[in-house]
């Protein structure tokens, strides 16, 4: 929990250290990252509404093995667990009813029309969430973020009652002691609290704009962090307990059942619904809920990009496009066309590999950059200055010593991790071929590339020799002991860019 909370207030720094604005380096890297996850985080959003559409028929289509697209000599009505060679129902409505799926990124296959409109109306529902702003958005999110909870509570409490659901939930709380000394375990640990929270993406940034200048950024950040966590075990105790009860209706161990990834989500969960007493209720609520929690995210994600456009060339782009509302619509067009390859017969391995590349690699480098940059080029004495100038009275000890020490090592250890046990992107059992691994890392360096151009621009752009470029470029130009008026400074009086380096609760 410490050093989460911590990384989401450094994460909330990151503009104050593009001296320039977020136009290089680190500050240019979160936005390229932010609209890239943008594009294909959608596309799960479109599966959810196919599931949802899907939800409302006296029967769910995904019980059946007597449908078109079930290969009925590898089809198990029930749940035949991971040591079968047995697909269940679910599992092949997944594959070959939603995704239509081909043998491999090679064949790409055409598009799948339901799921192309499910994408076209996800992307409609983000547009009309988001094209007023960042009020329009505020009302939406306060249904959005907090709808899902009620759904959460309802079922907990109908699975608890579920025979075999203390089995799943004893699953789910038992410690295995073992695990605790594979470095793996812990990095993707650090990961999930990188995407749950949004660490190193722009989201909290861009959000954080919006705040005023004396904004409680402590106590945001430990809302932000506790709220995560109690939100994540809520959801393990939901999803734990309605396996245990899959686990005891076809007389299987809990581990033959838990999976992880989309699986879990669109298989075995919906295989739990269809088996649970009123399923007509259920599937459509969880679906539902599903929907309202992406497009949270995806609000914030596409919030980046604009509040970026906004905040660096908004008088250029306005004089063309005359309207914010029309800016807002040509960054979803945009969207919604990169993730057309997505919702191909062959999308499920773009997506994976999207993912991978995305959302593990370049964000494990991105954090400790973001990390480095704040920490020890910024400076911790000058990040406590400005909190005490926000708040009034200086951080804390346990602050200071995250910020200095704590922070900047747990990133480093994560990053090197990642690099010695990286292993290439997988689907299952497929294998990408040695064109696909590189079209991966040229994704990754769309938002990597930026961290080294922007310290060369920054090097380039002072004058004297090498060294004293170096020294120029790791010194900040705000002088923070001998300036009082560190609002202005920052030209916090726009409204739209107020408290750049702010927490978002």
């Amino acid at each position: 929990m410490g050093p989460s909370l911590d990384l989401s207030l450094i994460s909330s720094w990151l503009m104050l250290c593009a001296k320039q604005g977020p136009k290089a380096g680190v500050g240019v890297a979160t936005v390229v990252i932010s609209f890239v996850l943008s594009t294909y985080y959608n596309v799960l959003m479109s599966w959810a509404l196919y599931y949802f559409f899907h939800s409302f028929g006296a029967t769910l289509p995904w019980t059946s093995c007597n449908n078109t697209w079930n290969a009925v000599g590898n089809c198990s009505s029930g749940f035949p667990g991971n040591t079968t060679h047995l697909q269940s129902a679910s599992q092949q409505f997944f594959d070959h009813r939603l995704l239509q799926k081909t043998s491999g990124i090679e064949e790409a296959g055409g598009i799948c029309w339901e799921l192309f409109g499910c994408l076209i109306f996800s992307w409609v529902i983000v547009y009309f969430c988001i094209f007023k702003g960042i009020k329009s958005t505020g009302k939406v999110v306060y249904f959005t973020a907090v709808f899902p909870y009620f759904i959460l509570f309802a079922l907990l409490i109908n699975n608890v009652q579920l025979p075999g659901a203390k089995d799943g939930i004893l699953y789910f709380v038992t410690p295995v002691w073992g695990k605790l000394f594979e470095v793996q375990v812990w990095v993707n640990a650090a990961a999930q609290v990188f995407n749950s929270i949004g660490i190193a993406f722009g989201t909290m940034i861009s959000m954080a704009s919006y705040n005023k200048f004396n904004n409680n950024i402590l106590r945001d950040a430990l809302i932000v962090s506790f709220t995560n966590s109690f939100t994540s075990i809520l959801a393990g105790f939901v999803i734990f307990s309605a396996i245990g009860y899959m686990a005891h209706i076809h007389n299987l161990p809990v581990e033959n059942i838990a999976t992880d990834g989309p699986g879990l989500v669109f298989v075995v969960y919906p295989e739990v619904l269809s088996t649970m007493p009123v399923f007509q209720l259920w599937a459509p609520l969880f679906f539902f809920m599903l929907l309202c929690l992406g497009l949270d995210s995806q609000f914030a994600n596409v919030e980046v990009g604009i509040t970026f456009i906004k905040d660096e060339f908004g008088p250029q782009v306005l004089r063309f496009l005359k309207r914010e509302e029309l800016l807002t619509l040509a960054i979803c067009i945009i969207g919604f066309i990169m993730g057309v390859p997505h919702v191909t017969k062959g999308g499920i391995y773009v997506f994976q590999l999207m993912d991978h590349y995305t959302a593990v690699v370049s964000l494990v480098f991105l954090a400790f950059f973001e990390v480095v940059a704040v920490c020890w080029i910024f400076g911790t004495s000058r990040v406590s200055l400005m909190v005490k100038r926000m708040l009034g009275k200086t951080p804390n000890i346990y602050f200071r010593v995250c910020w200095m020490l704590l922070c900047p090592l747990l990133v480093l250890c994560i990053l090197i991790s990642s690099i010695v046990q990286y292993t290439p992107a997988h689907y299952g059992e497929y294998t990408y071929p040695g064109w696909a691994e590189g079209v991966g890392w040229g994704i990754s360096m769309v938002s990597i590339v930026w961290i080294p151009l922007g310290a060369i621009q920054e090097v380039y752009s002072h004058k004297g020799s090498l060294l004293q470029r170096l020294k120029k470029a790791m010194i900040s130009t705000i002088d923070l002991d001998a300036d009082e008026s560190l609002p202005e400074k920052l030209n916090l009086d726009n409204p739209a860019s107020e408290a750049l380096f702010t927490s978002v609760a």
